[in-house]
């Protein structure tokens, strides 16, 4: 379709954009993993103790993102979840966060790098959305076209001279025109020859 760069291409990136995209993918994967594998030394460097469970379920989720961005074609739906998981990451942080002396260094430090991460997923999610098109630019709109080269009007009794040949006409002997009503009796189209039987 002119107007829409094709860039979702299986199996290759074609983009800074795609590239990128994957390159988010895989530290979704990284961030997943260490959220799964470590969640209480998360939790305790950021003041969030007891919400291991939180932070387990959220790594599944960046597992699961990151996936879906490595094996899709089109990564802007993934990137823009991962958009609406940075949010809610940045939402649990403020508020599980205990606030002591101890832990508000990484906290900001974290909300930070979470504000980070955000901005570059925002980015290349309205950069993918623009090369990939969106629901107005990826739908042709055909109302304009009739399929007729020259026009419907054009079209209208073009065919009236037209006479159908006699391999395509229907068989006399199923023609409905055999069997007229002649003075109130039925004509008989007479016997089938032998082929057709």
């Amino acid at each position: 379709m002119p107007g829409v760069p094709q860039t979702a291409l299986r199996g290759r990136s074609q983009s800074a954009h795609d590239r990128l995209a994957k390159g988010l993918g895989w530290f979704s994967v990284a961030l997943g993993l260490t959220e799964l594998l470590a969640p209480r030394a998360l939790c305790r460097a950021v003041g969030m103790e007891g919400h291991e469970g939180l932070v387990r379920a959220y790594g599944a989720r960046e597992v699961a993102t990151g996936v879906a961005i490595l094996m899709s074609h089109d990564a802007t739906p993934w990137i823009w979840g991962r958009v609406a998981g940075d949010a809610a990451d940045i939402a649990t942080v403020l508020a599980a966060s205990r606030g002591d002396e101890r832990t508000r260094g990484n906290t900001a430090l974290v909300l930070a790098a979470l504000a980070g991460v955000t901005a570059v997923d925002v980015i290349c999610a309205n950069r993918l959305s623009a090369e990939k098109g969106g629901r107005t630019t990826a739908v042709a709109d055909y109302r304009d076209r009739t399929g007729f080269p020259r026009g419907a009007q054009a079209a209208r009794g073009a065919a009236r001279d037209f006479e159908v040949p006699r391999d395509m006409r229907t068989p006399d002997l199923i023609r409905p025109d055999v069997f007229q009503r002649r003075s109130g009796e039925r004509v008989a189209a007479g016997p089938i020859p032998a082929a057709t039987r």
